[in-house]
């Protein structure tokens, strides 16, 4: 259930791409990508749809941070595809782009661009059951759960709660609150010089900046695509905001920092925009008191591309089975002492 008309803009995530890689700095990440790309890939052959395109991702940072090292290391020790790239060969391979001194680069061969708008279709196309404008307004556990809408009435022996930034909200119903922080980030897009510099049918790749001259946070982005002659390029750090009352949080910082990365390392930019859980990790679990309410929360942005493995793992925590992964990294009794419950 979805409580605004889709597709909208106010969820942890919009637009009609995202990014899929394996490079991560924590080998569960990577690891459960491996399976990610074949439920993907299982799901494009059942609805002959594409809803994945190959463009490596370039990952760039000082070479001997202890960031850009994560990346590099996890990587090796999990067999990722992978080119290191030297600043020697980096403007044959990537043109239009500047590798700042003293910063390595690497490629993740096999990322690329997941289609998100296709994949919901797909889901639809499939026999998936979507339903949009109903809010959910209350949540009433039990053996059968009873969950009101404003559309109407629905029970289940088990419930499954994934509501990104409105998380908190709801499972207030049930009695808890879990360590939580909303971000708006901006979405920028940046206009390209010469319409094509940086498309993904000419294989520019998606890229993630561990940290740079301009910040020791994440900048990425991905090539012009659903836009064309926009290139998204996206702060990973937002201000702290109210789901409900989002516009009220009006912090351009990001922005400024944008513009001074845009403007060093992109000459084939115009660098003025077109106009998460402590750790940043997963939470997934089951409610302290109510083993058949499950929920998925604190995806910080990078939850879609696991959005096949998420939900197989949710089903089998409903289910009462054993989840086919380690979830420690996800348990929400990693934040004792930041977690409450009423109950």
């Amino acid at each position: 259930m979805f409580q605004f008309v889709l597709p909208h803009t106010r969820g942890s995530s919009h637009g009609q791409t995202r990014i899929i890689r394996k490079a991560y700095e924590q080998d569960f990440y990577t690891q459960m990508m491996d399976e990610c790309y074949k439920l993907w890939s299982q799901l494009e052959r059942e609805a002959g749809v594409t809803l994945y395109r190959q463009t490596g991702l370039l990952v760039m940072g000082p070479e001997h941070s202890d960031s850009y090292l994560l990346y590099k290391n996890t990587m090796e020790r999990n067999n990722v595809p992978m080119v290191i790239l030297t600043p020697e060969n980096f403007s044959q391979h990537i043109p239009n782009v500047i590798l700042a001194e003293g910063d390595g680069a690497l490629v993740d061969i096999n990322a690329g661009v997941l289609y998100a708008d296709r994949a919901l279709k797909t889901v639809q196309k499939l026999g998936g059951v979507i339903r949009d404008k109903e809010k959910v307004t209350d949540i009433t556990p039990g053996p059968v759960v009873t969950v009101s809408t404003s559309a109407g009435v629905y029970r289940a022996k088990s419930l499954v709660i994934t509501a990104g930034p409105w998380a908190n909200k709801l499972l207030a119903h049930i009695g808890l609150q879990l360590p939580l922080e909303v971000e708006k980030i901006n979405v920028c897009y940046w206009k390209e010089k010469v319409p094509g510099t940086y498309d993904v049918k000419k294989r520019f790749p998606c890229f993630l900046l561990t940290e740079g001259e301009e910040s020791d946070k994440h900048i990425y982005g991905l090539p012009s695509n659903e836009y064309p002659g926009l290139v998204k390029i996206c702060y990973h750090i937002g201000g702290e905001t109210d789901p409900d009352h989002r516009d009220k949080q009006t912090d351009r910082s990001d922005i400024g920092i944008l513009q001074r990365y845009v403007a060093r390392c992109f000459p084939g930019l115009i660098p003025e925009p077109s106009v998460l859980t402590p750790d940043s990790h997963f939470m997934l679990d089951c409610h302290p008191a109510y083993s058949n309410i499950v929920f998925g929360a604190g995806f910080s942005g990078h939850g879609f591309k696991f959005g096949p493995i998420i939900g197989k793992l949710l089903c089998e925590l409903s289910l009462g089975e054993v989840p086919s992964y380690d979830l420690s990294p996800f348990r929400i009794r990693r934040f004792q002492g930041n977690t409450k419950s009423a109950l």
